[in-house]
């Protein structure tokens, strides 16, 4: 039961790692040309946005949100993609095969 909970705490302390490493990613999507550029880290946290000056028009202030919308939802789904990846990855370092018989590690972003 001790070596259990040994290999519990170590996969804790493994996930952690893995946690702060996927926090440390850097993704970027650009959208309408690259007219808008956005930047997020693996924590979905929005780090960066660059805008274009010929993108802004103060007449035609509708395009310019529906660019920023479009580019931190791709930055955000790439940073989450980004993230699990990570996390997929440091399971299946730790656990032979990938996972335990019989467990859905999904819930836990693995």
């Amino acid at each position: 039961m001790a070596e259990l909970f040994g290999k519990m705490n170590e996969f804790q302390q493994k996930m952690q790692e893995a946690k702060e490493e996927a926090a440390a990613i850097e993704v970027h999507a650009e959208v309408g040309g690259g007219m808008v550029k956005v930047t997020a880290n693996g924590n979905r946290q929005i780090t960066r946005l660059k805008i274009e000056r010929d993108v802004i028009d103060p007449d035609d202030s509708d395009m310019l949100e529906d660019l920023i919308i479009a580019g931190v939802n791709k930055a955000l789904a790439d940073a989450e993609r980004a993230s699990a990846e990570k996390m997929q990855e440091v399971a299946r370092n730790m656990i032979p095969g990938g996972g335990l018989p019989g467990m859905d590690l999904s819930k836990f972003g693995l």
